[in-house]
């Protein structure tokens, strides 16, 4: 059980190593742990509203979780183009850069991700601050205890209120059969019912009705550098897929004028050879005194990747002049999803 507690306390994302009564090592990686800095580590994650955290506590102690105290924790976001990056500060424990991607899904979700300790938390976050730019912050007071290789989280988030997480840490090689029965396991004893699950992650939570700003960037970037000769009416587009990738795409004019190209389309042209996805956010950006919004066919186009409720941003060079939804931009709509009914 120890050895398992300890495995636990040093694999799980977004956690440096408990150190036991050992000194951290400084310097990249985690220590002890052979695999840090190479191969990535994997988990099994659930999460879910709290709305009684002293009975998930008591549930949790019952099912023979161990007690590991409260940690304070505050999450830096960077802007990245793949996956997401976070600098992790707690007390007690130090700070932690932490490279993850996972889908965002309600039910049971894997996580691949890579720890770096750090020792100049201050120094990083300026560097990546100036560099990468800042996505949000998340604060938030964390209560820990482990049930074999599963931490179970009490969160209290600022701003957002408590939630429950599970993560299961998988070993090298894991066909992650284990780490899932442990998680529905807990799941039972912990009585969490399929209304609590949620998806994406704090930092989609906080920044939740806001653009994300490097998603702005990117579209307003790109109108700038849209060729539109004959309209003059240059658009700029980005999208974000649910793992935190970006893509822009500006519109495209030609001579010939039904040869030309929508910004949307430049967008989803990128994505999709950029690997696809879903997307979970979009941004069409236009230097206009008039609201620009999606044309019917790019309309039909974000239809193809793009959930009904996902945000649809519109905006110009210095403000957000709308937000919409697919669904309202696009009623009753047809899409892959008829095909196979």
């Amino acid at each position: 059980m120890e050895q398992a507690q300890r495995s636990a306390a040093t694999d799980a994302p977004g956690e440096p190593r408990r150190s036991h009564g050992a000194e951290r090592e400084p310097g990249i990686g985690v220590p002890g742990d052979p695999r840090a800095g190479a191969e990535p580590r994997r988990n099994v994650e659930l999460k879910a509203l709290d709305p009684d955290p002293d009975a998930s506590l008591a549930r949790a102690l019952q099912a023979g979780a161990i007690d590991h105290g409260v940690i304070h924790q505050r999450d830096t976001y960077f802007a990245v183009a793949q996956g997401r990056l976070k600098l992790r500060e707690e007390e007690p424990g130090g700070a932690t850069l932490i490279a993850y991607r996972r889908p965002d899904a309600a039910e049971e979700r894997v996580s691949d991700y890579r720890l770096v300790r750090v020792t100049d938390a201050a120094g990083l976050r300026a560097a990546l601050a100036e560099t990468c730019g800042v996505r949000v912050e998340v604060v938030k007071r964390r209560r820990l205890l482990i049930l074999e290789t599963v931490r179970i989280h009490l969160d209290e988030v600022e701003g957002l209120g408590s939630f429950l997480e599970l993560e299961a840490v998988a070993d090298a090689g894991s066909d992650l059969s284990r780490e899932r029965a442990q998680v529905e396991h807990l799941r039972a004893a912990l009585r969490i019912p399929d209304g609590a699950l949620q998806t994406g992650s704090y930092a989609d939570a906080v920044t939740a009705g806001r653009p994300d700003p490097e998603l702005l960037a990117l579209a307003r970037a790109a109108a700038r550098n849209a060729y539109a000769p004959y309209s003059r009416f240059p658009v700029g587009a980005a999208v974000r897929t649910t793992d935190g990738r970006r893509y822009a795409g500006a519109n495209v004019e030609n001579a010939a004028y039904p040869q030309g190209q929508c910004a949307e389309a430049s967008a989803l042209g990128a994505m999709v050879a950029g690997g696809g996805g879903t997307v979970a956010e979009v941004v069409v950006a236009a230097p206009s005194r008039e609201l620009c919004t999606p044309c019917g066919g790019c309309r039909q186009r974000l239809r193809e990747f793009t959930p009904p409720d996902a945000p649809i941003h519109l905006v110009d060079d210095t403000r957000v002049r709308a937000t919409t939804t697919l669904a309202e931009l696009l009623p009753l709509s047809f899409g892959p999803d008829h095909l196979t009914a």
